[in-house]
């Protein structure tokens, strides 16, 4: 079997765990050079490196809160340093807090939108920069909640709404630059960030799967190979495009 990113360099931000996880695990496998960033678990990260280079992939961990210009910045340089170029960027990293609208506050805006969104713009800003004259691809992970909020969730569904449009602006700015922008929207996906919420065991999750036409929330895998997808040649003339991978949740 051919692998559809063999010498192909690929940043995944928030790749420690979960979501990210499976994506940097995914694109190795494909044949990309991985750098897993994270922001806090050095040990989440190292052990994703250790397995993509335990396989015979090439990996590097390097830490990066997406917040924090110069952080994006570094995570480049290292990047840069490690492999020289990079071919596709995989904005994984978010956070997602919920609060009911009597207990918003400036700060629960700012540390989602701080990362969802602006720290989406400034690491698609800087791989852009590193991305050659054939181009590239950048990947935008989302949610179905950009379209189909939930309540307590303004904050949080907000940023996402702000991933789709963003993808479209960039999709049109990047364009004659070869470089391609997509936005893959999942559905509940069961990580450890769902479990530590409480949401995997919670009667949410029985009410979503009850709406849900495949009837299951979604595991890490069910994302990654979507993502291969929009990194890969297989979609050279999609950009722009939201793809929910949401076992039909809407």
């Amino acid at each position: 079997m051919s692998q559809k990113l063999t010498g192909k360099v690929a940043v995944v931000t928030g790749a420690s765990k979960g979501i990210g996880a499976g994506i940097a695990l995914r694109l190795a496998a494909e044949g990309a050079a991985v750098v897993v960033n994270y922001s806090s678990s050095r040990e989440g990260a190292d052990r994703v490196v250790k397995e993509i280079t335990g396989s015979g992939g090439k990996a590097v961990a390097v830490q990066a809160n997406l917040s924090q210009p110069a952080d994006v910045q570094n995570l480049f340089a290292e990047t840069k340093k490690a492999f020289g170029r990079v071919d596709v960027l995989v904005n994984n990293a978010g956070i997602y807090e919920f609060s009911p609208l009597e207990s918003v506050t400036p700060e629960h805006f700012h540390k989602q939108f701080d990362l969802n969104v602006l720290g989406l713009l400034l690491a698609s800003q800087e791989a852009a920069k590193l991305m050659g004259p054939d181009g590239g691809s950048i990947v935008n992970i989302s949610s179905v909640v950009s379209r189909s909020p939930v309540a307590g969730g303004s904050v949080y569904s907000a940023t996402k709404g702000a991933v789709d449009a963003l993808t479209r602006a960039l999709a049109a700015e990047l364009g004659p630059k070869k470089i391609r922008v997509n936005t893959v929207n999942p559905g509940m996906v069961e990580t450890e960030g769902t479990h530590g919420a409480g949401i995997t065991e919670s009667d949410f999750r029985k009410t979503v799967e009850a709406q849900t036409p495949l009837g299951r929330i979604g595991q890490p895998k069910d994302i990654a190979p979507a993502v291969v997808y929009l990194a890969s040649e297989d979609s050279s003339w999609v950009t722009g495009e939201t793809l929910f991978v949401s076992g039909g949740m809407r």
